[in-house]
């Protein structure tokens, strides 16, 4: 049996491609470049943008590394193009509506579970298997996507828009395992990434300042920063910049005119660009109670209308009970009778039934009872 595997250069795919050798597979792993910032600013024309160096290059050869010592053959293959595409150009269109897109959830999508699936297919792989912390189950006529093991790392939600047919070709060599026993079996077996620090913020970003890289590519448009009723009480970079329930970063000191409290984004008003903010991490604008979404895909069961699941609006959210309506459209309405905080536009709505992922859809519209909310 041949398996694929998507060697990132991090400890997690590391001990996956371990655990498939192991245990028998014809294994070998696939480097996947998916950004390359002098051919991405040189498509926009703009070669002097400040872009640090990538650090795909030392991914790179910490995955030689790691081929090497366990006898695995490493392919490196290009799907920047793809990338730029899927990913990196609805990324951007995100932001352009004002909404926080997930762009690590397109990239499963797109990339890991479509565009490296192709080129393993081509390779004669029976299986790809990736170091995500999921787990898979195999029936003869479907394959369900369940929680991983360690609930802190499980990457179910990332994965809400693979397809069935891109899961019944999947393996997750390390879902049953906690992020601890896997750095154990890389300590014990001495890869060579043992030790090496997990990665943080969006792929293609890194450790990157985040609001400095997102002004190489789109415009900053300032405006005012004004209260729910409508006071001015500072200025914004750019809506981009900001999300729903967001505290760091507004730059707004203490005032006579008002309580001795945080100051939180409750909303975006695009038509005027304004940045509406309120105080109080519970701020009643902040709270909804059901959602309208999109683009919804189902990986293995449709949901049952009216039946109560759970869902995470965010990553590592804990679950919310949900139950579901089916609109016109392809699209369905979310309900959380009790209320939670921040939902936000862009982000994804991943519907659980127990320990299986059901699949997902986007956040549209975010509401309490009828009120649309200025998200």
């Amino acid at each position: 049996m041949k398996v694929i595997l998507g060697l990132s250069g991090g400890v997690d795919s590391s001990v996956a491609l371990k655990l498939l050798k192991d245990e028998g597979y014809d294994v070998e792993a696939m480097f996947m470049r998916n950004w390359d910032s002098a051919t991405n600013n040189d498509v926009l024309g703009n070669p002097d943008i400040d872009d640090e160096v990538c650090p795909q290059e030392k991914d790179y050869q910490d995955a030689m590394h790691v081929a090497e010592e366990l006898g695995v053959k490493l392919n490196r293959v290009d799907f920047i193009g793809e990338y730029w595409d899927t990913v990196f150009s609805y990324f951007l269109n995100e932001y352009k509506k004002g909404r926080t897109p997930n762009p690590d959830i397109m990239c499963n999508k797109y990339i890991k579970f479509n565009a490296f699936l192709k080129h393993a297919d081509e390779m004669g792989a029976d299986y790809i298997a990736m170091g995500h912390y999921a787990r898979v189950r195999h029936e003869a006529d479907k394959s369900y996507l369940l929680r991983g093991v360690d609930s802190n790392k499980d990457q179910t939600y990332f994965l809400c828009q693979i397809s069935q047919a891109q899961l019944r070709k999947s393996l997750f060599p390390i879902g049953h395992l906690t992020k601890p026993e896997v750095r154990k079996i890389a300590e014990e077996s001495n890869l060579y990434t043992a030790h090496k620090k997990d990665s943080t913020g969006i792929c293609f970003i890194g450790e990157r300042n985040f609001k400095k890289f997102l002004q190489n590519y789109l415009p900053s448009q300032p405006g005012n920063m004004v209260t729910m009723d409508g006071r001015i009480i500072g200025k914004h970079d750019g809506l981009m910049y900001y999300t729903i329930g967001q505290r760091k970063g507004l730059g707004i000191g203490g005032s006579h005119d008002f309580k001795n409290e945080a100051w939180f984004v409750c909303g975006k008003d695009l038509e005027k660009n304004e940045l509406i903010i309120g105080q109080g991490h519970d701020s009643e604008y902040l709270i909804s109670n059901n959602c309208i979404c999109s683009d919804i895909n189902w990986i293995c069961d449709t949901p049952i209308e009216g039946k109560a699941y759970t869902a995470k609006f965010r990553y590592r959210q804990k679950d919310v009970p949900v139950t579901l309506e089916f609109l016109d459209n392809n699209r369905i309405r979310v309900n959380y009778p009790q209320g939670e905080r921040a939902v936000t536009p862009g982000q994804a709505a991943v519907i659980y039934d127990g320990e299986i992922c059901l699949g997902g859809a986007l956040i549209d519209e975010v509401y309490f009872n009828e009120e649309r909310r200025k998200y």
